[in-house]
């Protein structure tokens, strides 16, 4: 299991990409979703981040994403960098 010891971000808030940024939490995951298509495709956006998290044997930790559109591709690959900068390796 992988432990969130620091904020950390990644993305930007580009058109098309995504802002993804976590910090510690004792309450397990926490997903704080802004989205331009939130009505489209929020539970798919919530989904994603939630199952990289748990690829990545995050089970606690407090996430903000600030969506502009971006493919889950990206949104996956943002989760993974701003995971790998929270782990405090």
């Amino acid at each position: 299991m992988s432990e969130i010891v620091r904020r950390a971000a990644a993305g930007t808030l580009e058109s098309s990409d995504v802002y993804v940024e976590l910090e510690p939490s004792d309450a397990g995951i926490e997903i704080e979703l802004d989205s331009v298509v939130i009505r489209q495709f929020g539970d798919e956006i919530r989904r994603v981040v939630g199952e990289v998290l748990s690829e990545q044997g995050v089970s606690r930790a407090k996430v903000r994403v600030v969506d502009r559109g971006a493919l889950d591709c990206v949104i996956r690959a943002r989760v993974e960098t701003a995971v790998e900068r929270a782990k405090g390796a």
